[in-house]
């Protein structure tokens, strides 16, 4: 019966210590960004290496964009290249269903501090 209760407290507890991924992550090719908040985000740019522009209308609350590297541009049309080119930053900036400003920022340097 102690090995039971010991059991049940330990799964109760493991379930309560979820991990939230971060917001802006890498898979691959793809980046994704996730909006974690409970309003909208609308007007969503994302720029990566700050030179390198996407992004999308709106991102719904709870959702995410989704989006290959290959679709990021420069001003000048040139298209971000994954096999000759690394992501070293990436900037998020939109506007939330309340008009507040959103802004997130990613960097490589940040992540290997961890």
């Amino acid at each position: 019966m102690k090995r039971l209760l010991a059991a049940v407290v330990v799964a109760l507890a493991a379930s309560g210590c979820r991990h939230t991924p971060a917001p802006i992550r890498l898979n691959g090719r793809t980046l994704i960004v996730e909006n974690q908040t409970k309003r909208e985000w609308r007007n969503v740019t994302v720029t990566v290496n700050s030179y390198y522009r996407g992004g999308a209308a709106s991102v719904a609350a709870g959702g995410e964009l989704d989006a290959g590297l290959s679709t990021f541009a420069t001003g000048f049309g040139q298209k971000f290249d994954p096999n000759r080119e690394s992501v070293h930053t990436v900037e998020v900036r939109a506007t939330d269903a309340s008009g507040q400003p959103v802004t997130l920022e990613w960097s490589d340097r940040k992540q290997e501090a961890k």
